[in-house]
């Protein structure tokens, strides 16, 4: 059968092979995802802390309603996140440009220090592990990021 576009878009056939790839995809990318959120630098940031100063990294600033809907988070859960991390300096809160009934949250730059060694420490823990891994595995890996990034982001 050719391959055709409406081919390659669709939906996962519901065979054992593909469940048992699924599964075993869902069951890595799960242990992986808690034993780097164990690689902090700062132990006093919950996991919403860090996400959402993450996303303010990769995003820019944001109104709390923005940061809620991209953390997929109730507004008042936001507004409780967002003055946890004013009070701990990683935010601050400004007048919005366009709307001044609104805030917009910016990160600090106490904030971007702290993701910057975050990061370095996580990377340098999984280049640990990666390293481990022989060539032909290692190339596997390289060539699955893009398509795990995607998943990530769907």
């Amino acid at each position: 059968m050719p391959d055709t576009p409406e081919r390659a878009t669709a939906p996962l056939r519901d065979s054992d092979l593909d469940m048992a790839a699924v599964n075993a995809l869902r069951t890595a990318v799960m242990r992986l995802s808690r034993r780097l959120k164990h690689q902090r630098v700062d132990e006093s940031l919950s996991p919403a802390e860090m996400s959402v100063l993450g996303t303010l990294a990769r995003c820019g600033s944001a109104t709390p309603s923005e940061l809620a809907r991209k953390e997929h988070v109730q507004p008042p859960s936001m507004t409780r996140i967002v003055a946890m991390l004013e009070a701990k300096g990683l935010v601050r809160l400004e007048p919005h440009p366009e709307d001044r009934r609104q805030k917009t949250v910016t990160q600090t730059e106490q904030a971007e220090s702290m993701l910057a060694a975050s990061r370095e420490k996580r990377n340098a823990w999984l280049a640990e592990l990666a390293g481990r891994l022989d060539e032909d595995e290692w190339e596997t890996l390289r060539a699955a990021a893009p398509v795990l990034e995607k998943l990530a982001h769907a």
